[in-house]
């Protein structure tokens, strides 16, 4: 099906066309806004997501540093 020109083909078509092309180019940009919203809230979530695990990963690698009774249980049974 060929392009359109609205500009030079208005003649061509009727008013009723030209009412459903508008109420269609309005529907495109809604359901692109509703995309938009969707992605950021994805990405945002993504991001969230991703700070905690790192921050749990990043609590779990310091708690483990500074434990030190294995340490010591260590020495003491080379003491025995």
């Amino acid at each position: 099906m060929p392009k359109l020109d609205i500009v030079k083909d208005k003649l061509k078509l009727s008013q009723s066309q030209l009412d459903y092309m508008r109420i269609l180019e309005q529907q495109n940009i809604e359901r692109v806004a509703k995309l938009k919203r969707l992605r950021r809230n994805n990405l945002l979530t993504g991001v969230g997501l991703i700070a905690s695990v790192f921050s749990i990963y990043a609590y779990s690698i310091i708690a483990v540093k500074q434990e030190k009774f294995l340490d010591e249980l260590d020495t003491s049974s080379d003491d025995k």
